[in-house]
């Protein structure tokens, strides 16, 4: 795993440096960091390495029982199957839990990923606890996929935006190959810089807006960007026309923008830290609706397009940042800044 100031490790079989990488697993609803902070194997995203030596589950000894209970597990575990030790869980995922909360779906599931020396790739199956685990390939549908199952139509190769559902958490596979194509946290910097190096105002109040640091981005500053997600256009926060409290209205009250008379939700912008989510490094020129958050055109319509499970019922697509589910006609808005008088 690679933090904030921190490359890629090496990721071509032929580096003699560092380990080489076959991909990372990436939370979704995580931007950049667990809310309190990554610690421990509890992170937002985990980087799946060759080891020297492979540290797979191996058989376990098959006890006989004539109890009821033991019948049923003699009938889901053969002496074929596996066990699951503390010795071998590599990391603990941690739900992102989104502003609505979802009660059905606090389940639990272990996913065991296997990776191919030769040529670096990764499969996953499940230990199913509740319902098991699912997967979705970049442009196919989720699929169910369980231990003791066969079924020939469906593979369970994970490849470059594969997606995992873990009953509760989902998690986002990308291949070295795809880090390579995704913007590093030093880009995302420079556009963040670059992007206050314009020093947008705001069209009422005429003072100079700034998006806060990648360490900094989930406290509100007095400069903090606002938009009205109906229209796009971005201001500083002001209290008129609704609650003089910047918490509150970060509740998504539906405002009316004074350029257009447009009404929305108005909410402060946060910057997309999490560089696995994007599909391009293009400048950050758009944001997920209603939510706020902000990255490049392209990634908005990636992931507007793309229905994530929510509980364990139902499907909608939703912000990669924070997982909360998108609304209007895209998705997606274009937000629109207003340069300096001189």
């Amino acid at each position: 795993m690679f933090s904030l100031g921190q490359e890629n490790i090496p990721t071509s079989p032929a580096s003699t440096k560092g380990p080489v990488k076959y991909g990372e697993l990436i939370v979704l609803g995580c931007n950049g960091s667990l809310p309190n902070g990554d610690k421990g194997r509890r992170k937002s995203r985990f980087a799946l390495c060759r080891r020297n030596k492979a540290n797979g589950v191996k058989p376990s000894t098959v006890h006989t029982s004539c109890t009821p209970q033991a019948a049923k597990v003699r009938a889901l575990h053969t002496s074929k199957s596996h066990q699951i030790t503390e010795a071998v869980v590599c990391f603990t995922v941690n739900m992102a839990v989104e502003k609505t909360k979802i009660s059905d779906s606090r389940c639990s599931s272990l996913c065991h990923i296997v990776c191919e020396t030769e040529p670096a790739s990764a499969t996953t199956t499940s230990y199913e606890y509740c319902r098991g685990v699912c997967t979705r390939s970049k442009h196919g549908r989720f699929s169910e996929l369980f231990l003791h199952h066969n079924v020939d139509s469906e593979s369970n190769e994970l490849v470059d935006g594969s997606l995992i559902d873990l009953c509760g958490a989902t998690l986002l596979w990308r291949t070295a190959e795809g880090l390579a194509l995704t913007p590093t946290v030093k880009h995302l910097e420079a556009l963040r810089q670059e992007l206050n190096a314009g020093r947008p105002q705001c069209p009422v109040g005429f003072n100079t807006l700034a998006f806060p640091s990648l360490r900094r981005k989930d406290t509100l500053d007095e400069k903090q960007p606002w938009a009205y997600m109906r229209c796009g256009h971005v201001h500083g926060y002001h209290g008129w026309g609704g609650r003089r409290e910047p918490e509150v209205e970060a509740e998504c009250q539906e405002r009316e923008c004074p350029m257009c008379r447009a009404r929305g939700p108005y909410v402060p912008l946060w910057l997309g830290c999490e560089a696995g989510f994007y599909v391009d490094a293009e400048p950050p020129t758009h944001a997920f609706v209603p939510c706020g958050h902000v990255c490049s055109e392209k990634t908005t319509a990636y992931w507007s397009q793309i229905p994530l499970p929510h509980g364990t019922h139902a499907f909608h697509a939703a912000c990669p940042f924070c997982i909360q589910p998108l609304s209007g006609e895209t998705g997606a808005v274009r937000l629109i800044f207003q340069s300096p008088l001189d």
